[in-house]
């Protein structure tokens, strides 16, 4: 097992680097207190030659050279050790010779011809690289195999490095990775979403990862943290938080998604009584909590099919029987291939505590059903081999035999296949809103509403259904549904904000929906229509005032600075005069010209909504639209940056959960939590997209070049109409 201490942060090697690039080892002290070359550390003096003549050769290509002290000295040796030598370790860079290589462009296949020299610093880096990525234990490197391999691909690289010094180089990554994404983080809102894990070394970690929208109108998350918390208490988690976004310099952020466990209100009230009156925070974080709406919806289904496990449970003995073992499985081919069969996906079995891989299993099983009966025909121990032992993990020894002794349920009648059949007809509505919440690489907040109003409407259509089944599922559903989403103005009104920053929907779609949902109280539609237009109105004249996104602004405080300080009212004797009083009325004309024109940009709100809504297609892409429209809407526009990239479910933060299992399995428990958070972390930057670049430092060196070639040009003006007038003076005078 792989023990890295946490002191993975030192140096590689105790080094200096030359002039050259090369880093050559400290020279050995000399007993005798003085001063003794470096070259001796890699040459030795050969034996029996001739005393007037010494040599010493090379330890590692066995080269000789003069080494008289007097008459040759040592500057030789040392440039054949920083230049010449292949084979030393310390000569990280051969640049007497390159390879020819391919490097390529993109994903196309396209790219150029490069000459590559040879760097033992970029095969260590790469090598760490393929470490974090590849979820390899350090030790893969100490590997005979990967020795011998390396030994043919690249035999220059003569001293592989140790697991040691491996993790170090992993952990230099990460520095590296987090030093880069610190600097894209400046100046960016970002939102957040969290969970907790428990690992086989029965710690607990928290997960924090950042969504957010660049300059470019790309959508990117970066997991900002893996580390230890003390346990799952909401002032904990929030602590952890606070910690965590300190040690990132204290990014701006607009909403935290969270599960709907009571700890995590704990810590939204932390963080908010920490930050509400920070000078960046928005609507002092009214809106900061946002519950996992995939999390509610499987809560909601749950619900629903809680009174049908029983036959849930039959098709599920079925699957495991024949998934048990190579013979069953091989018998159950067999019935596949007589009922012809053609479906390709297989059968799988479900996690009975998520409902959406339960749907799978149904879905599945439902394209086999003629094979599971031939196999009741024609295997005797089909009938007697199916209990209810669905729990078996959960329970005792003792508790298994009493209880397949005392009931056993069978396989799937008629009846049970038919409920398979409307249970997976009616749910597939849910699995496909689960997959639209939990998408990592598009907007998600734009995409709520309408799910949400396809669902409700859905459940009250099945609540009416003349079947029996379907319509007492529909009615255990309504009642989860209405604890959780059943109060539209109970929920965070970001949620609602998102589908009128989308342009194919904006308050048309809202208030259409709401007609339906609230058809017996048309007052309630219009007060929730109105709370959510005054939301977003409110956001804007947030970031009007906040964010200092208003040039007219500064423009109009400029204008007052110079009507009350550069206007003089009196002329230089002390008596008014008719010019100063009208340069001082025509500086307070353009003020409020400045003024009026700020206050016109306040109707971006008005404009946006009160234009025609995008056609909808597949091709449709909401970030390149406001990306095109943000120069329109230069205030509204950060407002949908924002906005969109909430996160409306925390899959982000669990699916790290899942590498966590891998990097600490059970052989690899001995790893650091710090040397843990930095394998994790790493992976997810590397594999994401670039570091994103920031547009608007690039935009104002653009502004500042222009504006200097102005001044240049105006200067260049002025002179040459000083020339000319020099010279029409002169030409007079002749």
């Amino acid at each position: 097992m792989d023990q890295i201490q946490d002191s993975t942060t030192d140096d590689v090697e105790s080094s200096m680097p030359t002039q050259s690039g090369t880093a050559l080892p400290p020279p050995a002290p000399n007993v005798s207190g003085r001063h003794r070359s470096m070259v001796w550390d890699h040459f030795t003096r050969i034996p029996n030659c001739d005393p007037s003549k010494p040599r010493a050769k090379c330890n590692y290509c066995t080269a000789s050279y003069a080494c008289d002290t007097k008459t040759n000295g040592t500057k030789s040796m040392k440039y054949h050790i920083e230049k010449q030598c292949k084979k030393c370790p310390f000569n990280r860079t051969d640049k007497s010779q390159t390879t020819l290589a391919w490097k390529g462009v993109g994903g196309s296949g396209s790219g150029e011809l490069v000459s590559i020299a040879f760097s033992v610093d970029a095969c260590r880096q790469s090598l760490a690289e393929m470490i974090i990525l590849d979820e390899l234990p350090f030790r893969f490197v100490e590997g005979e195999g990967f020795k011998k391999f390396m030994l043919t691909v690249c035999p220059k690289w003569v001293t592989i490095p140790s697991r040691v010094t491996v993790a170090k180089d992993c952990f230099s990554v990460y520095t590296r990775e987090k030093n880069k994404l610190r600097s894209a983080l400046q100046g960016q809102r970002i939102s957040l979403t969290t969970d907790t894990w428990t690992s086989v070394q029965n710690l607990n970690y928290m997960c924090l990862t950042a969504h957010f929208i660049d300059d470019d109108w790309n959508l990117h998350k970066r997991i900002l943290s893996f580390c230890l918390v003390e346990n799952h208490k909401g002032d904990t988690l929030g602590k952890a938080i606070e910690m965590c976004l300190h040690d990132w310099g204290r990014p701006k952020y607009l909403a935290i998604t969270l599960d709907n466990a009571s700890s995590n209100n704990g810590a939204v009230s932390y963080l908010k009584k920490k930050t509400k009156y920070r000078k960046d925070t928005i609507l002092e974080h009214e809106f900061l909590h946002v519950r996992c709406c995939a999390h509610i919806l499987n809560l909601i289904v749950r619900e629903g099919l809680r009174e049908f496990d029983e036959s849930i449970a039959k098709v599920r003995g079925v699957v495991k029987y024949v998934k048990s073992s190579p013979q069953k499985w091989s018998m159950f081919d067999k019935c596949i291939q007589l009922e012809e069969i053609t479906c390709k996906s297989g059968i799988c079995l479900d996690v009975p505590t998520r409902w959406n891989s339960t749907y799978l299993m149904l879905e599945r099983a439902i394209k086999f059903r003629r094979a599971f009966e031939r196999l009741e025909e024609e295997d005797s121990a089909f009938l007697t081999s199916i209990g209810d032992d669905d729990d078996d993990d959960e329970e005792d020894v003792e508790q298994v035999v009493n209880r397949r002794t005392s009931r056993k349920l069978g396989p799937p009648n008629n009846i049970d296949w038919e409920k398979a059949r409307l249970f997976v007809k009616f749910l597939k509505l849910f699995h496909d809103a689960t997959l639209r919440f939990s998408g990592g690489l598009y907007a998600t907040c734009n995409s709520f509403f309408p799910e949400l109003a396809t669902i409700s409407g859905a459940i009250d259509m099945e609540c009416q259904n003349q079947n029996l089944v379907v319509g007492l599922m529909a009615t255990n559903m309504k009642k989860k549904f209405n604890k959780y989403w059943g109060k539209l103005d109970n929920m965070n009104m970001l949620l609602f904000v998102g589908i009128l920053l989308d342009p194919r929907y904006k308050m048309r779609y809202l208030d259409f929906e709401l007609e339906v949902m609230y058809a017996h109280d048309p007052t309630k539609a219009v007060d929730l229509s109105c709370s959510v237009k005054n939301t977003l109105t409110r956001m804007y004249e947030a970031y009007l005032a906040n964010e200092d996104v208003s040039n007219s602004l500064q423009q109009q405080q400029q204008s007052r600075s110079l009507s009350r300080e550069d206007v003089n009212l009196t002329g230089e004797d002390g008596a008014s005069t008719d010019v100063d009083v009208r340069a001082q009325r025509m500086a307070i004309f353009q003020a409020r010209l400045q003024s009026e024109d700020s206050l016109e940009s306040k109707s971006e709100v008005d404009r946006y909504l009160d234009e025609k809504c995008e056609t909808d297609s597949a091709s449709f892409d909401i970030l390149v639209w406001w990306k095109v429209n943000s120069f329109r809407y230069r205030v509204l526009s950060k407002i949908a940056r924002d906005v969109l990239a909430i996160p409306v479910s925390t899959v982000a933060s669990e699916s790290c959960f899942s590498t966590a299992g891998r990097v600490l399995d059970p052989f690899r428990s001995s790893l650091s939590p710090m040397m843990v958070e930095g394998l994790i972390c790493t992976q997810n930057w590397l594999r994401s997209s670039s570091t994103p670049i920031s547009l608007r430092t690039i935009m104002d060196d653009v502004e500042d070049f222009e504006r200097q070639l102005d001044m240049a040009l105006a200067q260049e003006g002025d002179n040459s109409m000083e020339a000319s007038n020099t010279m029409s003076t002169s030409n007079a005078n002749s």
